[in-house]
């Protein structure tokens, strides 16, 4: 009741005509900001002040704000020279620096939690959902299992009083989660079992399983009534052989509270009857984790074409293949075999659809679908490498995209995002730490040890000059020219970095540099 409460409180400020005005009024550069600021006194009461205060010749917006409100700070997350020049240490060191204890905080947009938990740093001060696997990976290589334990409990605690996993704890984030990696994330754990006694006992792998079937649910909701009208409410769509596959939603409308100035004056040069939309589109591409990229695009340089709604992600599916295939396995543990042979069947459906509709042979490479024309797009995306992570491919089939990887994606600094070039953070010329990751363990599955090794060697390469010229772990990294801070999107690239910290420190031991 009282997370209730919290968020309907939430609510009101960020719908309040204060909200708008201050977003609209540019105060900060950055729309999260306001945001993520807490009242220091109840906001009803702060809110009849503005109302009467706002209207006078000398009211000054700014001063009200910061004298009405606590504005997040971005914590300094550089280490000494010394530890900068070793990044294990640099790593090791950061992750006192990006743990946030279960503190409670009224009036705000965060939601509490009640375990301890990792943050990606800079602008990013609360746990992300799917950051959080691939932070998980370094955590483990550093032997904090227990943390690693209690952001699944707080997963857990999510889905069972929100229904899904939110994009990050906070209350704006409640319409959409991530990418469904609470799967792996459980693997993950289960692979220490030894250094957790917690995931011995009996009601462990119950309560886990019950987690995965509400976050299953939650994307296949609506599924057993689909039609073909594609404005279904849902995150599935039928495709016309009768398969049914899954795509990325949000559903809350409206322009996004932490990016609400920048969606609102992207919207307002469209036409009405677009702008509704525009802000699923932006929201659904947010629930991906590729905000934004142009694998949403129409137009490639143009992000007010974005169809995300539109588009069948290869990505995403084969994640929901392998949710369907882990909860399979588990009630077979469980004993429960009618539920097993259920999954089992949807995996083997889900399984044979990527295969039909993602695969495109002219090109030897997985791609995403538009739905509306059931075509293939014409992006290349490092998206296409999950067949290859799951095993869903076929020895020519992995050969092939290794092929694509090593002529088209792989460069001085590790993997381009897409082979497009544009404005938009998730393409060229940047590279993300949970694609090599993604890329590295589908090459390695098919036996292409040798480039998957290529890959981490640029990597780290890469982020050591970086580490060494900034002082810091980044977000993301130029890998077309390493050494260059990387650009694009809708704000400056952060540091700290969670998931950049976890998957260097998994290549260390891949190649066992430590």
């Amino acid at each position: 009741m009282e997370m209730l409460d919290k968020s309907k409180t939430s609510k009101l400020f960020l719908k309040s005509k204060l909200f708008i005005a201050v977003q609209s009024a540019a105060l900060f550069s950055d729309s999260k900001t306001f945001a993520d600021a807490i009242p220091n006194k109840p906001f009803s009461e702060i809110e009849e002040h503005w109302k009467k205060e706002s209207h006078l010749p000398e009211f000054d917006l700014g001063k009200f704000v910061h004298s009405h409100f606590i504005l997040p700070e971005q914590k300094e997350v550089k280490a000494s020279d010394a530890v900068q020049r070793d990044m294990l240490q640099y790593i090791s060191s950061m992750w006192t620096h990006l743990l946030r204890k279960p503190d409670a905080i009224s009036g705000n947009s965060l939601i509490e939690l009640p375990r301890p938990y990792i943050v990606p740093g800079g602008r990013f001060q609360e746990i992300y959902y799917w950051d959080t696997y691939f932070t998980a990976l370094g955590l483990c290589e550093d032997g904090h299992y227990q943390l690693v334990l209690d952001m699944f409990s707080n997963f857990q605690y999510l889905i069972e009083n929100n229904g899904c996993i939110p994009n990050g704890n906070r209350d704006y984030y409640r319409g959409r989660t991530q990418p469904p990696i609470l799967a792996l994330l459980l693997e993950l754990l289960l692979n220490h079992k030894d250094k957790l006694p917690r995931l011995n006992e009996s009601d462990f792998l119950e309560s886990a399983v019950a987690s995965l079937e509400q976050e299953y649910q939650y994307w296949m909701r609506g599924s057993a009534h689909l039609s073909h009208d594609n404005n279904k409410q849902i995150r599935c769509l039928l495709m016309s052989d009768g398969t049914v596959l899954n795509r990325y939603f949000d559903d809350h409308e409206g322009p996004r509270p932490e990016s609400w100035r920048e969606d609102s004056e992207l919207a307002s040069e469209l036409p009405e009857p677009r702008r509704a939309d525009f802000f699923k589109d932006v929201r659904a591409a947010c629930e991906s984790g590729w905000d934004f990229s142009s694998r949403w695009l129409a137009e490639p340089h143009n992000l007010s074409s974005i169809r995300t709604t539109d588009i069948v992600p290869v990505d995403l599916n084969c994640l929901l293949w392998k949710l369907e295939t882990s909860l399979a396995h588990y009630h077979e543990v469980l004993s429960n075999p009618e539920r097993a042979a259920q999954l089992k069947q949807a995996a083997q459906q889900r399984a044979n659809a990527i295969q039909h509709w993602c695969w495109h042979q002219e090109s030897g490479f997985y791609m995403d679908v538009i739905f509306s024309k059931e075509t293939t797009s014409e992006i290349y995306s490092l998206a296409g490498v999950l067949p290859l992570v799951m095993g869903l491919a076929s020895a020519q089939q992995a050969q092939q995209v290794s092929e694509k990887l090593a002529s088209d994606f792989l460069k001085p600094g590790g993997l381009v995002t897409t082979l497009t070039e544009t404005e938009q953070q998730w393409d060229s010329p940047n590279g993300w730490a949970p694609l090599q990751w993604f890329a590295v363990c589908g090459l390695e599955n098919y036996g292409y040890q040798g480039l998957a090794m290529q890959v981490m060697e640029r990597w780290l390469d890469n982020v050591k000059a970086c580490l060494k010229t900034h002082g810091c772990m980044l977000e993301k990294y130029n890998v077309v020219t390493p050494g260059l801070i990387a650009g694009g999107g809708e704000y400056q690239v952060q540091t700290g970095f969670g998931w950049s910290n976890g998957v260097s420190r998994a290549f260390y031991k891949k190649l066992m540099l430590e």
